[in-house]
Order: C-alpha cells, then structure tokens, then sequence
C-alpha cells in the first residue's frame, strides 16, 4: 500500500492525557496516527508506548498559529489522506484563564479557529471535538442534556469550549460533511497533568502532614476514567449517523462522588493519617461549579455504557496517580 492510500488520522493535542490514550486505540484500528501538539502540557513521554509503531509520527506545533498549523497539517498529508481529525487541543486548566482569559482564547478557541481553517485547505470533512459540561454553566440541580438552554458558562474556559462548538457548527455549513461535539465530565487516569487527583497528591508530596483542600469539600461531580472516556468516542464515532452536528454528552451513570471523599481517598494511598484541612464555601475557584446533574441518555441510548462508575474511576486513577509521581 502506498503511502497515498494510508488513511490518516490527526490527533490535535496527541501527546496529552486524553490523546496518549487515543493514539493507542486508533493504531490498533490500523490507522496512520499524526499526533500534533505544543507540549504546554503533553509530554513525549507520554506517547512511549506507540512511538515506535512506523504508522505513528508527532509533529511539534503551536495550533493557535496559523502557519505552524498550515505546516502540520502539510506534514500530515504527506503520510496518506487525512480523512478524520480528533481536536483536544485546549487549555485545561479553569483558573489558569480566569487569571489570564488569553490562555483559553489562545490554547481553546484559536486552535479550533486555526485547525477548521486548514481542514477546509485539505478537504477533511470529519471533526471530533472535545468541549465540556463547563458549557453549561451553573445550573445547579437542574439535568443538564444536550438540548437545554441558554448555555451561559460560568469560566472563560467553558466559554471557549462553547465558542469553539458555535465555530465548527458554521462550518458544517459549509466545508465539514461530519461533526461530533463530545461534552466531557471530569476525566481521571494517566498520564495526569492536571485534576483534583494530580494536586491533592501533589499537595502531600510537599507537605506530608496536612492536605488543604480548596472549598468546604461539599463540591460533587461525576467522574469517568479516561479509558472509558475514549471508548465512549469510539463506538459514537462507529455509529451511523443521521446529523451533520451530533452533540453527545459523555458521562458515568451516577451522579459522581464529593471532593471530601476523594481527598480522603488520596490521603489513604499516598499519606496515611495525614490531616484534611477544608476551605470555605462549595467552590475551589471562581467559575467552578460545585455540582450538577449530568444527563448520559443519549449515550446510553446508543448501547454505552461505562466499565468504571464514578468511585471506582477515582479509586482506580488515585493509585494511577501515585505510582505515576513516583516514577
């Protein structure tokens, strides 16, 4: 087979969390995988159990920037015809954009300004785009499903996550044959690079006798472990179909697990008898939101559903988590 004929998948943001894991999964479908990323997070590290499959290849690029975005996307096809494009490129962390709001419109929407734009120069109809339930806003108990509105998010993050969704549902009008909108949970697992699970173990490597945790520990959200998350994709991905924009939120069964409670799981593995020190008030930061009822119907109607509910996606991912700081 020619390398022309290779079909070819782009991994935007390959070497983080959520694309290390994904990666893996489309080279066991036989795909030639390109892996884009900055490294502001993602580490090359975290790809060392593909990077030496030949149908594997990294690219270095800042896909905020138009011209290393054009030179990415050049490299890409000069491995096959690129018929799919996973984009996970964004700012990951809230207070990070609350403190800087140039990081999300950088790291977030720039990067989905800049990837539908060469997508369009090469002729890649299909997008598979990670937003967030922080598109929602605070809403407090009410169920949060696909169709519910208005969306005012709370973060800037969540902000850029919404913006960039409107960005990829225009151009579904006019250049994308097919567009997923996957709105994450709170996603645990390895390789970490950020989340409760990384600070609080972070927290006692530094200070062993105590854990202070932002917030009275009352916050509770639904969390899904990052394998599931990216068989969820998947089998959407697989499905046949019937609109050109297909918004689905993805999402454990339960209505998740307290901070308190992860916090004390953490301080069982990794600092037992330690002290828990809480804050004040239900949120960790501004634009957090303490708690919601996330809505997976959708998916579950499609026949998915998760290995891992959300304690045993915590319990899982706090020992992923310490054995991955002490290597």
């Amino acid at each position: 087979m020619t390398p022309s004929s290779h079909s070819v998948s782009v991994v935007a943001g390959g070497a983080g969390f959520i694309g290390a894991t994904l990666c893996g999964r489309l080279l066991d479908e036989g795909k030639v995988v390109v892996a884009v990323d900055n490294f502001s997070r993602g580490q090359r590290d975290y790809l060392s159990g593909v990077g030496a499959d030949e149908r594997f290849h990294l690219v270095q690029a800042d896909l905020a920037v138009r011209e290393q975005t054009v030179a990415a996307f050049s490299t890409a096809a000069r491995f096959g015809q690129v018929i799919e494009v996973w984009h996970l490129a964004a700012n990951s962390d809230i207070p990070a954009g609350v403190a800087d709001a140039d990081v999300d419109l950088k790291d977030t929407f720039l990067t989905t300004v800049e990837i539908l734009r060469a997508m369009k120069a090469h002729a890649v109809g299909v997008i598979y785009f990670a937003s967030s339930s922080a598109i929602y806003g605070d809403l407090g108990e009410t169920e949060l499903h696909e169709s519910i509105g208005p969306l005012l998010p709370i973060s800037n993050y969540g902000a850029m996550k919404l913006a960039s969704e409107a960005l990829i549902s225009a151009a579904a009008e006019s250049h994308l044959s097919k567009a997923c909108l996957f709105r994450f949970p709170n996603v645990v697992g390895v390789p970490a690079t950020h989340g409760v699970i990384l600070d609080f173990v972070n927290k006692l490597i530094a200070s062993p006798e105590v854990l202070h945790v932002l917030g009275d520990g009352t916050q509770q959200k639904a969390y899904l472990h990052v394998s599931d998350l990216v068989s969820a994709m998947l089998a959407i991905r697989a499905r046949d179909l019937t609109t050109k924009v297909e918004v689905v939120n993805i999402g454990p069964l339960d209505q998740g697990v307290t901070v308190k409670w992860i916090a004390e799981q953490v301080v069982a593995r990794v600092r037992p008898g330690a002290a828990i020190q809480f804050g004040s008030g239900n949120k960790g930061w501004v634009g957090d939101v303490p708690k919601f009822n996330y809505s997976t119907a959708k998916l579950q109607s499609y026949g998915w559903q998760p290995v891992l509910g959300s304690v045993q996606a915590i319990q899982r991912a706090v020992d992923e988590v310490a054995l991955q700081r002490q290597q």
